[in-house]
């Protein structure tokens, strides 16, 4: 019954880090070499790195991204790594 338990917490653990992190459908995920500041150089690195995946790109300020024709809205995630915080992206659709 232990064993049972347990496992139904580590399974919701890991659907709730996943959430959480925007592993969704339709979310684009992106975690950039440098960690950024300023919202403008954030969305100047976001909208680089993703035209040099090949997608077209429009940012229209307030965190909102239309990629390849459907809005995106930018939201930031800080992770700790090791010690290290990773500066995590996601797009979420609106």
């Amino acid at each position: 019954m232990e064993f049972i338990l347990i496992l139904i917490f580590l399974i919701a653990g890991i659907f709730a880090f996943n959430w959480l992190m925007g592993y969704r459908n339709q979310n684009i995920i992106l975690d950039l070499d440098e960690r950024y500041i300023h919202l403008n150089d954030y969305a100047k690195a976001v909208k680089a790195e993703l035209e040099s995946q090949g997608k077209t790109v429009d940012y229209r300020g307030n965190r909102l991204f239309i990629i390849n024709g459907k809005h995106y809205h930018l939201i930031e995630r800080n992770v700790s790594m090791g010690g290290v915080p990773l500066q995590h992206t996601i797009l979420q659709k609106v």
